[in-house]
């Protein structure tokens, strides 16, 4: 799981997309598409921001919901909550770099 998280990071596109479901959580596809392009300037087809959207579901950093004839997609930040989890976990002070075991 931790390296389709890596993957679907690693792409500047995706990263942006995942910025914009932060700000305004629950957007359609041309949502996404439109506050792409005006606001980052990124001329993506919808095909290629659909394609990016996929990566990110299999990762588990977008969840999908569909409402009628609407597919609506949120964040998930379950996945990078692990990852910082399994790093950035506090150290005991016997850990601490100089401390005393």
């Amino acid at each position: 799981m931790s390296d389709d998280v890596f993957k679907a990071l690693a792409d500047h596109t995706r990263r942006t997309i995942l910025d914009e479901l932060a700000e305004r959580d629950g957007q359609t596809l041309f949502e996404i598409c439109g506050r792409l392009l005006t606001k980052h300037g990124l001329n993506t087809s919808r095909q290629g921001v659909s394609q990016h959207l996929a990566l990110l579901e299999a990762a588990g950093l977008v969840e999908t919901r569909r409402d009628g004839r609407y597919k609506f997609h949120h964040i998930d930040t379950g996945p990078l909550e692990h990852l910082t989890d399994r790093w950035l976990t506090p150290r005991r002070p016997s850990e601490q770099p100089g401390g005393t075991p």
